[in-house]
């Protein structure tokens, strides 16, 4: 098979690059508005940047008719977030939060998570997460046309937090986190983080 990337067919190319580039780390962003409505919301197009200064970058489409997504909404207006890391055990609740809920319902309470204030930035963190970072705003991209936009927002860290359970010698055990992965997206798939092996 092949596949032209300079065509028209939005469907089949996010198809190829779901299944492609894989698995992919979830950033699990939380956000606030300027009314004070906490937003939480999975993005998979998500990576580490730079390690001094700790920059990461996440990718958020648009809604119909290029309408700005909840999560960019609020960045933009606050300039920060905080991204949250995703267990299997947080799965069920990370999928509930990917549903497009209107711009005045909180996320939180929808799932049963609790939100916890974060050390330097607005936005709450998810006390369930393993692993936080709050972020300060530190520039958005726009990619795409024709309605079809994409933005890839970079943040930088301004503090992390870890619990102390995956923590040993100062060192995160990755092997307790059970982090998980998004997989293909057609059929909704994501993988665990636990069948490991050395080179």
């Amino acid at each position: 098979m092949k596949f032209d990337p300079n065509g028209s067919n939005v469907a089949k190319a996010y198809e190829i690059m779901t299944y492609s580039i894989t698995p992919r780390p979830i950033a699990w962003v939380s956000t606030i508005s300027t009314d004070g409505v906490k937003n939480l919301a999975p993005y998979s197009y998500f990576t580490p940047i730079c390690n001094i200064p700790m920059l990461v970058g996440f990718s958020l489409g648009r809604k119909s008719k290029g309408k700005k997504k909840d999560t960019l909404v609020n960045i933009e207006s606050t300039k920060e977030f905080v991204i949250n890391m995703v267990t299997e055990s947080l799965a069920e609740a990370m999928n509930k939060t990917a549903t497009a809920y209107p711009p005045h319902i909180d996320e939180f309470e929808k799932t049963n998570l609790t939100p916890i204030r974060s050390e330097i930035v607005s936005p709450p963190m998810v006390k369930e997460s393993p692993i936080r970072m709050e972020c300060r705003l530190k520039q958005i991209l726009e990619f795409g046309e024709n309605l079809k936009y994409h933005n890839f927002v970079i943040g930088e860290v301004v503090m992390v937090h870890i619990k102390d359970e995956f923590v040993l010698d100062g060192h995160v055990q990755a092997g307790k986190l059970n982090i998980i992965g998004r997989l293909g997206s057609m059929e909704n798939l994501y993988c665990r983080t636990t069948d490991m092996f050395k080179i």
